[in-house]
């Protein structure tokens, strides 16, 4: 490693035995939760490195220091000291280690647990065994002191891209000189099938503001030392937290590499408008007895039964107490970092519903005083039951008590498509009956409006949101089916056109919406896992984008690309209260597999006076009356947003798919 400190292995010892003798001062044992202040991050100076732990029933901490981060014995083993009485161990070590691999270990009742790079790691080595002290600064591109993302006033102004990395430029025709990279990600000026633009390109022309990125921190799945073999995994199996994914970098041996590879992905997305959502996952670690967290403190990270044994909201064999107060913090200093350190845009948590409501709410708050722009969402539901009581989880229908986050709205993805738990089961878009409602709250945005019948709505009873954007509208993500291949399985005789245009409507219905548009990668070219359900460690030739698909369906990307011109152009279709939304949209005729209504008095800003939109999701045309004059901006397929071709009496609305228009 060109940064490695070149000493002797001989003087290196001399120097770490000098170190490892000087005792770091204890400090007045009168501290005690002010401690927690001062951070768990390992602090480095060119003059002094300090190592810090937290373990208040570790019977002694040692740390020890390798050349490499894989490979060799020890260089040096220093023991820790204790620094106060609630479990604070240090080390200081008077000397430059820029370059120097170390990993912690705790006696425990007299017995030595195995190595951790520590769960405050920031640089690990090949497959996050060993934690490397590294000068931060040097990782940092050209001009990153002046890198920032989009400013956003309300998160529904976003239209957010959820991807995994790998698939993006996996795929052989991706053109991508770098594929399954960060930097191949973000390269530029890549072409596939026929010149059709693909990676950067391709999400720029089609005018996304937000990419939101599978997990990318560093997990078990993927073995790093064997990149030559294809692997995927879609990374929902922590290790080290607070350190990018060593797969997608160009070299996981070297612990700099992969940060600096992240740090300049972020900055080009950002100098193309585009802001860098990550997707967390707090709620479970991807190991139980031998995970981090217990390899520094055993048990008290988790939950437990009452039996003793470990509980399960995520169906991953264990789940957080994030109720706890280190864990807490923990989940505050991770965010803050990643906030900090790689200048993100925002953060998806994985399953929220198993983090505590107090929690999320620190979460948000602390996120905002570091970037005013930064947003936070998750799934509002846990996989399982959990010894947190219901009333304390950050679910859906919690998320009126946390004012500054957003939930995945489930009420409007099923209303539109069908259950994801059910194959057989359709939606609005694809025919089903008494979705209407379901449809309609999804537009709101959850929130209270007086002509939502709830009692009609699949899932909510009631409004759980205080404003639209609050929100995640959506059809399809990662998990479950692709939109299209869930279209396909629950309308198994429908003919190729009509699949794709329940597929379009889904989308249109979700860009119209006023809550925050989110779109699964690849839904804006009928993107297919051959109908697998769960493609979590399903090989390349399922997961990844196949630039063919946008050649063969450039139509369809082309309508998606309209769609997003229309929000973006238009704040109607993102208005920012639930008084805004309460005052300006009124629903118009509603019937069987017909939705329609107005957005009135320049909503938002806007400069139409008043929008309708009429989604017309039945098999044949629709005759709709109009009470005025209106400009036609979209008719089936037919965008007309810079036209003015006038429309009154009454016009027809092809067969599944969405009418707008509008009057100055």
């Amino acid at each position: 490693m060109k940064d490695l400190i070149k000493i002797t292995i001989f003087s290196f010892l001399f120097l770490m035995m000098q170190s490892c003798n000087e005792n770091v001062p204890k400090s007045d044992p009168s501290s005690t939760k002010s401690d927690k202040a001062k951070g768990l991050w390992l602090s480095y100076t060119k003059e002094a490195t300090v190592f810090k732990l937290w373990s208040p029933k570790a019977d002694k901490v040692r740390l020890n220091m390798y050349e490499k981060g894989i490979g060799g014995e020890a260089m040096e083993v220093c023991d820790l000291e204790i620094a106060s009485e609630v479990g604070y161990w240090e080390k200081k070590i008077e000397k430059d280690l820029n370059g120097v691999y170390y990993t912690y270990q705790v006696m425990m009742d007299g017995r030595w647990l195995d190595e951790t790079p520590g769960i405050y790691a920031k640089a690990v080595g090949v497959n996050g065994k060993r934690a490397m002290v590294l000068d931060f600064a040097s990782t940092n591109p050209v001009g990153w002191e002046d890198d920032k993302g989009p400013g956003l006033n309300y998160p529904n102004e976003a239209i957010i891209y959820e991807l995994h990395i790998r698939d993006m430029t996996i795929h052989p025709q991706s053109g991508s000189s770098m594929p399954g990279t960060y930097l191949g990600l973000v390269e530029e000026g890549t072409r596939g099938p026929e010149g059709v633009a693909t990676g950067m390109d391709h999400l720029k022309d089609l005018g996304i503001n937000y990419v939101h990125l599978l997990p990318t921190f560093d997990h078990y799945a993927i073995n790093e030392s064997r990149l030559d073999s294809a692997q995927f995994n879609w990374g929902y199996d922590p290790q080290n937290y607070n350190v990018p994914e060593g797969s997608f970098s160009s070299d996981p041996f070297n612990a700099a590499v992969r940060i600096k590879e992240f740090k300049k992905m972020v900055q080009a997305f950002h100098a193309n408008g585009i802001g860098v959502i990550l997707d967390v996952v707090y709620n479970h670690t991807g190991r139980t007895e031998n995970s981090n967290f217990n390899l520094e403190n055993p048990g008290y990270y988790y939950r437990f039964r009452e039996d003793g044994s470990y509980s399960d909201a995520a169906a991953c064999g264990n789940e957080t107490a994030s109720e706890k107060e280190m864990m807490r913090e923990f989940i505050l200093a991770s965010v803050s970092y990643w906030a900090s350190e790689y200048h993100l845009d925002g953060f998806r948590f994985d399953l929220m519903g198993i983090h505590d409501i107090t929690t999320m709410n620190e979460v948000a708050r602390t996120l905002k005083k570091i970037n005013p722009h930064i947003f936070v969402y998750g799934e509002g539901w846990t996989a399982g039951d959990s010894p947190l009581a219901e009333k304390d989880r950050a679910l859906k229908k919690h998320v009126q008590q946390m004012p500054e986050i957003t939930a995945f709205s489930d009420d409007i993805r099923d209303g539109l498509k069908g259950s994801v738990f059910e194959d057989e089961s359709r939606g609005f878009v694809s025919g089903a009956d008494n979705t209407e409602e379901s449809v309609k709250f999804g537009i709101v945005g959850s929130i209270e409006h007086s002509e939502i019948d709830y009692s009609m709505v699949n899932y909510s009873k009631a409004s759980w949101a205080n404003d639209p954007w609050q929100a995640i509208s959506y059809v399809s993500c990662h998990d479950n089916h692709t939109l299209f291949d869930k279209l396909q399985v629950s309308v198994p005789d429908a003919d190729y056109n009509t699949l794709v245009a329940m597929d379009k409507l889904a989308n249109a219905v979700v860009l119209t919406s006023q809550g925050v548009s989110f779109l699964h990668a690849g839904s804006e070219m009928l993107r297919t896992k051959n109908e697998e359900h769960n493609s979590y460690n399903l090989p390349d030739s399922i997961n990844q984008i196949d630039w063919n698909w946008k050649l063969q369906h450039l139509d369809v990307t082309n309508y998606y690309k309209n769609l997003i011109q229309l929000r973006k152009e238009h704040p109607a279709f993102r208005m920012t209260s639930g008084d805004q939304v309460r005052k300006h949209l009124n629903f118009e005729l509603v019937e069987d597999g017909l939705i329609s209504y107005v957005l009135k008095g320049h909503a938002n800003g806007d400069r139409w006076k008043n929008i309708l939109v009429v989604y017309n999701a039945r098999n044949e045309s629709v005759s709709y009356k109009l009470k005025g004059d209106w400009n036609t901006a979209l008719v089936g397929d037919n965008f007309e947003i810079k036209e003015k071709s006038k429309v009154n009496g009454s016009i027809d609305i092809p067969a599944i798919s969405m009418l707008v228009l509008y009057q100055n």
